[in-house]
């Protein structure tokens, strides 16, 4: 049993990490959350960096700008931004990185070499991955020009991130009924899984989930909360909601650098499953690939989350690499942490950055607490 004397002791050594914790963390969180509450930077009156600056409180003004003003068009163009990154960067990284995991472990000659080409890009900064893929894609040289260096062919003609070309567009007062679609479907398929394996209480849920999601849906709550945009035409005009060609080359720079990571991570998991299972699946008249399909992958499903839970994480603050490859002004590129960067320390609009940051703040805790909450009930 441990004394008080010896709790006193763990607490004064934990004591200045946790002061620490609570300044540099939470106390700046809750600063931007009052700083976006205000008018610093949006009032003209009052210049946002003179020395006795007054910032008057505007209660969720800016948030509701940012959401409806035709001005403010670049921010939603940078949510849309964000899903479909977020969607192709991590799906795009977990097949090939299970891939390379599976290549690697059929005991090739050189795995060793093969692992330490596939991870270097990791090493790698986002800023140094950004330059290389920039220059490999200039509309009039690169990758473009491959065809015709290599085979004698025409040129490719993409101009990559200075694409305008909008797929799978979609009108921004649809995305609470597209989101809830979205929710529905991975619903029903964890329902679907969680019955073959037998989980009837989970399913249950599930299903209880759904039909709550589907009245809500019917109730026509989403049009009672979603705010319209100030002038739905016009920005549909100058700025259409969709997947931006613009944004491929960029994904495709994440995935080479981030691909090697979940690689590591997947041939880690794959190293730890006992070759006994292997060989009782074999015993059993699995084949090869049916092995790989019953045994292993299933033992993969907790390292995919992980992996899913970090790379979604990347994916909502990923700054660095658009950056380096489309600069802060493309608006076809534009993603929520250029936009803190834009309007915080080029246009000095403090309240509206800060309203920016605390949004991103919001979708990073959706994905990061549901993990760690499931990862502690798992430990308790």
């Amino acid at each position: 049993m441990r004394s008080r004397r010896d709790r006193f002791i763990a607490f004064l050594m934990v004591l200045p990490s946790l002061i620490a914790i609570y300044i540099f963390v939470y106390g700046f969180i809750g600063s931007a959350i009052q700083t976006s509450t205000t008018d610093w930077g949006t009032n003209p009156e009052q210049p946002p960096l003179a020395v006795n600056v007054i910032k008057s409180d505007v209660g969720l003004q800016n948030y509701e700008g940012i959401m409806t003003d035709l001005m403010e068009f670049s921010f939603r163009n940078s949510l849309a931004n964000t899903f479909f990154f977020t969607v192709f960067f991590v799906g795009g990284c977990l097949v090939v990185g299970l891939i390379l995991a599976l290549l690697l472990d059929q005991n090739i000659a050189g795995e060793g070499l093969f692992r330490t080409i596939f991870l270097f890009p990791m090493a790698l900064s986002f800023v140094v991955t950004g330059t290389i893929w920039r220059w490999m894609l200039q509309p009039n040289g690169g990758v473009n020009i491959l065809p015709q260096q290599l085979f004698g062919l025409d040129p490719l003609e993409f101009s990559w991130m200075n694409s305008r070309d909008v797929l799978l567009p979609f009108e921004w007062a649809q995305v609470p009924s597209l989101l809830t679609y979205l929710g529905i479907i991975i619903l029903a398929f964890m329902i679907v899984n969680y019955a073959v394996k037998g989980r009837w209480r989970a399913s249950q849920y599930g299903v209880i989930a759904i039909i709550v999601i589907g009245l809500v849906l019917l109730s026509g709550f989403w049009e009672n909360i979603w705010l319209p945009l100030d002038q739905p035409e016009t920005e549909t005009a100058i700025a259409p909601k969709g997947f931006n060609a613009a944004l491929i080359g960029i994904i495709i720079a994440a995935v080479w650098q981030m691909s090697g990571y979940t690689m590591a991570m997947f041939i880690a998991g794959i190293r730890g499953i006992p070759e006994e299972l292997r060989e009782a699946a074999r015993v059993d008249g699995c084949s090869e690939l049916g092995v790989y399909w019953r045994v292993v992958l299933p033992q993969l499903n907790p390292i995919i989350l992980s992996a899913m839970i970090i790379l979604g994480h990347i994916s909502l603050k990923i700054f660095d690499l658009v950056f380096a490859m489309a600069g802060p002004d493309n608006a076809q590129t534009i993603v929520p942490g250029l936009l803190v960067y834009v309007e915080g320390f080029r246009e000095n609009s403090f309240a509206r950055a800060s309203a920016i940051a605390v949004i991103m703040l919001f979708f990073v805790a959706i994905i990061i607490v549901p993990y760690l909450w499931s990862q502690l009930r798992d430990d308790e």
